[in-house]
């Protein structure tokens, strides 16, 4: 990679990640605040309707927003194609939710979420607007726009939210908060973003891009529908406070991964893009992506297993303790994302969405069916599976890239291989030290503190890769 292309990408990275950091940091903790004023059943019947509510955002977020990303040459055409598509799009999709909104509310047996489920459903209007600008931001490689859009939606949406719980209105402060965050955001990456759509139209552009751009769409909307159908389930079979703590006990795995993962994703694509006529960068690309990310997400994820109990107890008081056991299991299903996503941005990057759609299939096939395995054994037996998945789900996703970098599953292990050991060697340490004389709070600050030390100093001692190359870069700069 040239140095101008790995300053560019470095530094795009660096403002992704603030971005994700600054935002879902403040997200983080209103959500600690919102959970100590809103009850489990509160956050369940939340999870009911955004089960519905992300299949379709994902009609409208995705799709042909990836095609203006991956196409090398798109132009002002291409850009206001799409913009006045995606708007009548958007419009059609919010027609829907509002005309099923009862349907929904009737299967779950629940008169209530029609309302909540159409005033949830504006932020697919707003998305007609903000993906666009979205797009022309991931293109141009210009992620210093995503911060203070992010960010301002973020913290205006949380004054929203806590004053509205604070004042007993149960969810609907949480379907506020959602609503004026996107809202927000939209408003300010529309200042901050000097593109606007010019009076172009091109049906045979359209065309084009939705060639490429339909295979991400069904590929997205499949691995929604499928992580979501879990959420449905144990929504209908069980009750509204599993479904809250089964959440809840994703939230801190997912708050700490997704904020590496959505940075790298969001800049790797562009970059892996703009050079996808050559196989040895897109290789070299990827496989520094599967280590960096797994040098970082393992010891948070090994970390978070060590000290998960008595972080709940002080963040989220002993009402939300039953969701431990789940965030044990989703810190192990999202310390494997890296392989997913380096993989899968590898393969859209050289232009296979075919190949995409077809990886999407055969995961989500296995994957109902551990599903309907599990379902009626229990919620946590449901949540196990999930582990089981993302095993198969991570050779599925490596096995094309076999052929097309020749950079095998076998490889890939072995790039996360040292992080893996190291970060649970850490974990197994901290969990075991003695420090039940101390109070929690000063047990966590230790526990954190010493983890910390011991996985530096043990990337040190073993003299790992990954732990050199990013102090390199961040000395350089």
């Amino acid at each position: 990679m040239s140095n101008d292309l790995k300053t560019k990408t470095f530094s795009n990275l660096i403002w992704r990640f603030a971005e994700r950091c600054g935002a879902q940091g403040v997200a983080f903790v209103v959500s600690i605040v919102l959970a100590r004023l809103l009850t489990p059943s509160d956050y369940g019947t939340l999870a009911l309707v955004v089960v519905f509510t992300n299949i379709l955002q994902i009609l409208v977020d995705t799709g042909i927003s990836s095609a203006l990303v991956q196409k090398k040459d798109a132009d002002e055409l291409d850009f206001s194609t799409v913009f006045y598509a995606n708007i009548v799009f958007c419009i059609v999709v919010y027609g829907i939710a509002f005309a099923f909104a009862p349907f929904v509310a009737a299967f779950y047996g629940d008169a209530s979420l029609t309302a909540i489920i159409r005033v949830l459903s504006i932020t697919i209007l707003i998305s007609g607007i903000k993906n666009i600008q979205q797009a022309y931001v991931s293109k141009n490689l210009i992620f210093k726009k995503f911060f203070f859009s992010s960010l301002a939606g973020i913290l205006g949406s949380a004054i929203v939210g806590i004053v509205m719980a604070y004042n007993g209105f149960g969810v609907w402060a949480l379907v506020a908060q959602q609503v004026t965050n996107n809202f927000i955001n939209a408003i300010v990456m529309w200042f901050t973003v000097k593109w606007r759509p010019k009076i172009l139209f091109s049906f045979e552009r359209l065309k084009g891009l939705v060639g490429y751009g339909w295979k991400i769409l069904v590929s997205n909307l499949i691995n929604t529908v499928y992580n979501d159908i879990r959420q449905l389930i144990i929504g209908k079979v069980y009750s509204s406070a599993d479904l809250a703590y089964y959440n809840r006990g994703k939230q801190f795995p997912v708050f700490i991964v997704s904020n590496t993962n959505t940075a790298i994703d969001s800049v790797l694509l562009p970059v892996m893009s703009q050079k996808q006529d050559d196989r040895q960068q897109v290789k070299n690309l990827t496989r520094r992506s599967i280590q960096i990310s797994s040098y970082i997400m393992w010891p948070l994820m090994f970390g978070l297993m060590a000290i998960g109990e008595p972080l709940i107890r002080v963040l989220l008081t002993e009402k939300w303790i039953e969701c431990v056991p789940y965030l044990y299991i989703f810190c192990f299903v999202n310390g494997m994302m890296p392989i997913h996503t380096a993989n899968l941005n590898a393969i859209k990057a050289m232009g296979r969405s075919d190949m995409y759609l077809k990886l999407e299939i055969i995961k989500k096939s296995g994957g109902l069916l551990l599903i309907i395995s599990s379902m009626h054994i229990s919620v946590f037996a449901m949540a196990i599976s999930s582990i089981v998945y993302t095993i198969f789900a991570s050779v599925v996703n490596s096995f094309p890239n076999k052929k097309l970098l020749d950079y095998s599953y076998w490889e890939q292990i072995k790039d996360i291989l040292p992080s893996f050991v190291l970060s649970a060697s850490m974990a197994i340490i901290v969990y075991l030290l003695p420090l039940d004389f101390l109070n929690i709070y000063a047990e966590l600050i230790i526990k954190i503190i010493v983890g910390a030390v011991i996985y530096v100093l043990g990337s040190i001692c073993f003299k790992l890769e990954s732990f050199t190359y990013v102090k390199n870069l961040v000395i350089k700069r």
